[in-house]
């Protein structure tokens, strides 16, 4: 019961620190809007110029970075209870390089537009394969180093055939900005991305919530689990096709944005507990929260162009990638000496 009071206080902080962090990015940019400003602005009030660049250049950006950043750490939070292992992330399976290479693919040989809905199909497609091979390869009962091997390999050649398409496009300049894109970025996206990526985020959002009761007993083991009525096989079919549909949309608009999904359960898991039915809905805050606090904070440093946000998670996550696998080593060492 405390736990579930603090699960419950620990998101709404959350929820409520999102919706400052949105408040302070729709103000920040070449022209600073201060937060009264900005409210006056979403409601249709308030100076004319101030309400076109809040509603029309700046909320766009704002809701992709929170539902990206949720899905993210949303995505993180399922795939930790599914393989009951916590360094499991989407961005260490390969599944933003995938669902990258699907995009890039598309792009580059022609198949459609950077604004067409077939880009993020193509990247859902290719984050959907990508989880589909890490579990069909490193098996459900796999470890933390057969895990990271089996992602080092699904990321190298998702990386090598993205190259690859790159290097086949027929305008250099495209693939130019290709490379650019894949650096993960959120500048300059309309309402238009945000139709073409909100609806497969929310719905693979929706998919990884409902099986949040499966997660629970999942703790237990799957045999465990397929006693109190769990199919797990089910429950695997249904987090990659979560997962797919929300990094592959993400991807499909913003490029690869890295480590939310391995971040943020860590961060909150000293708040609500291990038990991954109430980590979920924090997770996801805590990765829309931390997306938003990226982007902002890649518009405020110093630079002659802006910081591309994929680069900055990138920095920030790996020292936490490696300061939890020195802690897992620790504890596998004290295992094994008790």
């Amino acid at each position: 019961m405390v736990r579930s009071r603090r699960g419950a206080g620990a998101s709404a902080a959350l929820a409520i620190l999102a919706v400052a962090l949105a408040v302070a990015s729709l103000g920040i940019g070449p022209v600073r809007l201060a937060p009264g400003t900005v409210v006056a602005a979403l409601l249709g009030q308030g100076d004319e110029a101030a309400r076109l660049i809040v509603r029309e250049i700046r909320l766009p950006r704002a809701v992709l970075s929170l539902a990206i950043g949720g899905i993210l750490g949303l995505s993180g939070a399922a795939l930790q209870g599914l393989l009951r292992n916590p360094l499991a992330a989407p961005s260490l399976f390969g599944a933003p390089q995938a669902a990258a290479f699907g995009a890039v693919a598309t792009l580059s040989l022609g198949l459609a537009d950077a604004l067409s809905y077939a880009l993020p199909l193509a990247a859902i497609a290719g984050a959907f394969l990508s989880v589909f091979l890490l579990l069909a390869v490193a098996g459900r009962e796999a470890g933390l180093v057969l895990l990271i091997l089996a992602g080092l390999a699904i990321s190298s050649l998702a990386g090598a055939a993205t190259a690859l398409a790159m290097n086949l496009a027929p305008n250099p300049f495209a693939a130019l900005e290709i490379a650019f894109w894949l650096l993960g970025s959120l500048e300059d996206r309309s309402f238009r991305h945000v139709a073409m990526a909100l609806p497969f985020i929310l719905f693979g959002g929706a998919l990884l919530l409902s099986e949040r009761a499966s997660f629970r007993a999942l703790t237990l083991g799957e045999e465990a689990a397929q006693s109190l009525g769990v199919e797990v096989g089910r429950l695997r079919l249904v987090v990659i096709v979560g997962v797919a549909l929300g990094v592959g949309a993400s991807v499909a608009v913003a490029g690869t944005i890295g480590f939310i999904g391995l971040v943020a359960p860590h961060l909150v898991r000293p708040l609500v507990g291990s038990d991954p039915a109430r980590l979920l809905v924090p997770s996801g805050l805590a990765g829309a929260c931390l997306l938003t606090a990226a982007d902002i904070a890649v518009r405020i440093i110093p630079s002659t162009t802006d910081i591309k946000v994929g680069v900055l998670t990138a920095i920030i996550g790996v020292p936490f990638f490696l300061t939890l696998i020195v802690r897992e080593r620790r504890r596998l060492a004290a295992g094994l000496a008790a």
